[in-house]
């Protein structure tokens, strides 16, 4: 019988924390019905008897403390909410834990906020890690050693898992208990819990909001310029030159500042702007491509797909009420 310790981190959210607990007690069951051993122990663990959730609106009751646990097979990290500095302060004590078990042999799975928990303690160092897109320029900020992919909905890497944001930590608990219990079982929890399955990327609900979260004024002036004039043919040359500045040294203070390149800068506020014509117009692929700026078909469907993970038709058949109801 596999061992699986979920933190009740103080703060968590709860949903991630019994959504958790619930599909995998169900694996239990699905044993109980064909007459077979429950695959998996499932204790709640955290650092009090009594721990505050969700801004304390619910208190859930541990079944054990931190140090009544001397080994385990899987940690699970749920998702916590409020201010990211305060939260990792209040679950400080958890970290030497989790880096004891995963080298005494214990695996690791962060689900979306809880990425941030799981990256302090150093494991992630080096390697691929994926959490809530809202939360990504921040993380990367924090954790510049860990490879953040906003994109994926699952990493496994050596061990240690992390899912996307929000309820996308359903199908991380899915695709453990497909590891662990076999695909039947994990095809059975999703139908159960009407989860799809197969999701592989969050890249369709990432919602681009420009990095902003910084002091330099000319680059700040500069992504104004952009968002304003998107429509546009932007050049580097340009912008360097509104605000005398080199192109290289602005290709430099941009990409710093934002974590983009100018070029992927103009790309992303472009298809942000397609998206939305998208959603809320019946306009067809060709009058919103002119509208947002291009004029080659293959390059707009190919960088689209790039950043959203749908094609242009895919997208609109996903997220336009009127569309979808024809």
């Amino acid at each position: 019988m596999k061992h699986i310790s979920i933190l009740v981190l103080k703060g968590a959210i709860l949903g991630s924390l019994e959504g958790s607990r619930q599909l995998l007690t169900e694996v239990n069951k699905f044993c109980q019905t064909q007459g077979r051993a429950p695959l998996f122990q499932v204790q709640l663990v955290g650092l009090t008897k009594e721990t505050p959730l969700s801004g304390g609106l619910f208190t859930v009751h541990p079944d054990l403390q931190l140090e009544d646990i001397q080994k385990t097979d899987l940690v699970i990290i749920p998702a916590f909410d409020g201010e990211i500095e305060t939260a990792l302060a209040k679950n400080r004590a958890f970290i030497p834990w989790i880096i004891r078990q995963y080298e005494a042999g214990a695996e690791v799975a962060s689900l979306c906020m809880g990425a941030f928990i799981l990256a302090s303690t150093g494991l992630l160092n080096g390697r691929n890690c994926a959490t809530h897109w809202m939360a990504a320029e921040t993380f990367q900020k924090m954790f510049p050693k860990v490879n953040l992919v906003t994109e994926r909905i699952i990493t496994d890497e050596k061990g240690i898992y992390s899912s996307g944001g929000a309820f996308s930590y359903m199908n991380l608990i899915l695709y453990l208990i497909e590891k662990y219990a076999g695909r039947n079982f994990a095809i059975l929890a999703a139908k159960v819990f009407a989860i799809e399955i197969e999701r592989q990327n969050q890249l369709s609900f990432t919602i681009f909001q420009g990095q902003k979260d910084h002091e330099d004024e000319p680059v700040f002036k500069a992504q104004e310029f952009i968002e304003q004039h998107f429509q546009d043919k932007i050049t580097v040359d340009q912008l360097a030159s509104m605000f005398a500045m080199g192109r290289r040294s602005l290709e430099r203070r941009f990409k710093k500042a934002t974590a983009n390149t100018v070029s992927e800068y103009i790309q992303r506020v472009k298809i942000e702007a397609a998206k939305k014509s998208f959603e809320t117009s019946r306009k067809n692929i060709n009058e919103i491509m002119y509208e947002v700026g291009y004029s080659d078909v293959k390059a707009f469907r190919n960088t689209f797909k790039k950043i959203t993970g749908l094609s242009p038709l895919e997208y609109r058949n996903k997220y336009n009420k009127e569309v979808a109801m024809v």
